[in-house]
């Protein structure tokens, strides 16, 4: 129990403590909140004083913001006047001297009026854009000028040595004649050459001359785009036109290109007119890689970034000279067709394809699309005429009635004409081909080819027979056939056309030739070989009878034999005569048949002169009738088939 009263006790102690603190506490909290009341109002009153001031220090803050702006936006203004004064004093002093300057002063000039037209609060901004703009026309207008007068200072037609200096080697005039390139008028290699230069000239490197020094491009770009950008495009392409298109011209007139109608083609003899055709040729090649790909490069620099501009200008300055290098093509491919001009078109149809592919990429763009038809137009035009001269030329061989007569029985002039016609197709089998528009057979043939060689061959054949009806002498006539036929032969199994006709064509015309020359020996010889025959010597008695005309003791006539060998000395004096002006133009075939006579009459006239020589020298005056030994007769064999001249004289 006292523990209890013990503990109670200290509890009310220990509370009576805390209710004495609380107490103080309280009044200290009162006396601060007291004091912090009257700190409230004392504050308050200083505010309200202070009020004012501060209204008036706010203002004075606001004003030098505002003066600050002001002077910031004077500054700036005052720049752009200075900035203008600047470039005006360059555009007054004109583009000449300082060029890179005045481009410069025209681009500040710009920048001023962007920023006076973004500052319309700017009392005199209209005032100031007016001037400006003003100055503006007058700096582009100079800069047309000096545009101008740039572009003509460095535009200079270009040489043609300075052209062929940018050629394969292979296609470099030999002389200074700007059409001296080889064969113009047609193909005088052999197919296997000419296959040759073909893939020689797909892998040759062209170089486009420079057309404007690299230096000077820069600053024509530089106006260039000024002037554009001033909106001033059409005056741009106008003294770009007028400027360029001259010197393009006169470049190509001093190569040597000519400005021909249809008219004047029509009128020219065909020797002067082949040769125009090959340096028309070489004129393509040089105009598409060289000329044509040099102006491009120009536009291309000079209008960077404006693509449909830079298509326009080349456009409209490569025009005229490609309408001038097209109309020639357009001319020969509309006159009239004949069979010499088949391989001309060809090598015109050959350039052509072998440029469409630069035409394509020189003339690119939407601009160029005429150009571009233009030329492809050509080429068919080109392809289709010498399908139809090739067609002609079939007819023409089997047709032909030239009146030109061989009195020697040698090769025809239409002979060779066709053969080597024939084989110079050769040359453009891959031309040909597609102008048949047909594949290769897997053995590599050409059956459309091989079909129409073969027609021509025979068309020619056929000619031929016609022509040696003219003949009288049956001989002469089978000579004739001999010579043009082996001709055909020879030259055929020297050439591809071998591959093409095949060997049973070339047997088969073997034999021919064989049957006119053993047909030739037999209407030539044989009735002179009658006169050495053993028939019709015997007289008429049979017996010994000794008589005045001597008779041997055979029963054979003296008289008789002598008239054999007087008819014999005749006849070949008159065969010696006549066939020594005929003609064999093969050297191996004038012997073979020399020989084959020989083989025949030789051996027949030995005979003949040992059997009844010795009755003959036993009468009078036996070298009258006994004129010639065999070894004579060998001799004047020798000249026969020389082609002699009825002036020379006899032996």
């Amino acid at each position: 129990m006292g523990i209890a009263v013990v503990g109670m006790d200290s509890l009310s102690e220990r509370a009576a403590m805390m209710r004495e603190a609380l107490l103080k506490s309280q009044t200290i909290t009162d006396n601060v909140v007291s004091i912090l009341g009257s700190f409230d109002s004392r504050l308050s009153a200083l505010e309200t004083a202070m009020r004012p001031t501060q209204i008036r220090t706010h203002a004075i803050r606001k004003a030098h913001e505002n003066i600050d702006k002001t002077l910031k936006s004077a500054e700036v203004i005052l720049a752009q006047f200075d900035l203008s004064r600047q470039a005006e004093a360059k555009i007054l002093k004109g583009p000449h001297e300082d060029l890179e300057g005045y481009l410069g002063a025209i681009d500040q000039l710009r920048n001023n009026i962007r920023f006076f037209s973004s500052n319309k609060n700017f009392r005199n901004s209209d005032g100031v854009l007016n001037q400006a703009n003003t100055l503006l026309a007058k700096a582009i207008s100079k800069l047309e000028d000096e545009y101008k007068q740039l572009l003509n200072s460095y535009s200079k037609p270009i040489e043609p040595d300075r052209l062929f200096d940018g050629l394969p080697n292979a296609l470099r005039p030999s002389s200074g004649s700007p059409g001296n390139q080889g064969d113009a008028g047609g193909k005088s290699t052999s197919h296997n050459h000419s296959e040759h230069e073909k893939s020689e000239l797909e892998t040759a490197v062209y170089t486009p001359p420079t057309l404007i020094p690299p230096r000077i491009m820069p600053l024509l770009h530089d106006l260039a785009q000024q002037m554009v950008r001033a909106g001033h495009q059409q005056q741009l392409l106008r003294i770009y036109k007028e400027t360029r298109s001259l010197v393009l011209e006169e470049s190509l007139r001093k190569l040597g290109v000519e400005k021909l109608s249809k008219d004047d083609v029509q009128k020219m003899q065909w020797e002067v007119l082949e040769a125009k055709i090959g340096n028309w040729i070489h004129f393509m090649r040089i105009a598409v890689k060289l000329l044509f790909a040099g102006e491009r490069k120009v536009c291309d620099q000079m209008f960077e970034g404006f693509d449909s501009l830079s298509d326009q200008c080349f456009a409209e300055v490569t025009a005229s000279s490609v309408s001038v290098l097209l109309s020639f093509g357009e001319a020969i491919a509309k006159s009239k067709r004949s069979p010499e001009k088949l391989f001309v078109l060809l090598d015109m149809y050959e350039i052509m394809r072998e440029l469409h592919s630069e035409i394509e990429t020189v003339f690119k763009g939407k601009a160029c699309t005429e150009i571009r038809e233009s030329a492809l137009g050509l080429t068919k035009r080109l392809a289709q005429t010498a399908q139809e001269t090739f067609g002609d030329f079939e007819e023409a061989v089997e047709k032909d009635a030239t009146k030109t007569a061989v009195l020697d029985g040698t090769v025809h002039p239409l002979t060779s004409y066709v053969i080597n016609y024939v084989k110079f197709l050769f040359d453009y089998q891959s031309t040909l081909k597609q102008l048949f528009q047909e594949f290769e057979n897997a053995d590599g043939t050409n059956p459309q080819l091989a079909s129409v060689t073969m027609r021509i061959m025979q068309a020619l054949q056929t000619n031929l027979d016609g022509k040696s009806k003219q003949y009288k002498d049956q001989a002469l006539t089978h000579l004739f056939l001999m010579n043009n036929i082996h001709y055909m032969v020879r030259s055929v199994r020297r050439s591809e056309a071998k591959d093409l006709l095949g060997d049973d064509w070339v047997q088969r015309h073997r034999r021919i030739v064989q049957q006119h020359a053993n047909q030739y020996k037999r209407n030539a010889w044989q009735k002179i070989l009658q006169c050495l025959s053993i028939q019709g010597l015997t007289s008429s008695g049979g017996g010994s009878a000794v008589g005045g005309d001597g008779a041997n003791s055979s029963g054979v006539s003296r008289a008789l034999v002598k008239d054999r060998f007087k008819i014999f000395n005749m006849q070949f004096e008159e065969l010696h005569q006549r066939q020594s002006q005929w003609t064999v133009p093969d050297t191996e075939l004038r012997e073979s048949l020399r020989l084959a006579v020989a083989e025949v009459l030789l051996p027949a006239y030995r005979s003949f002169l040992k059997r009844y020589g010795p009755l003959v020298e036993s009468g009078k005056n036996p070298q009258k009738y006994i004129k010639y030994s065999a070894e004579d007769l060998e001799r004047m064999l020798a000249e026969f088939f020389e082609g002699k001249n009825l002036s020379e004289p006899k032996r």
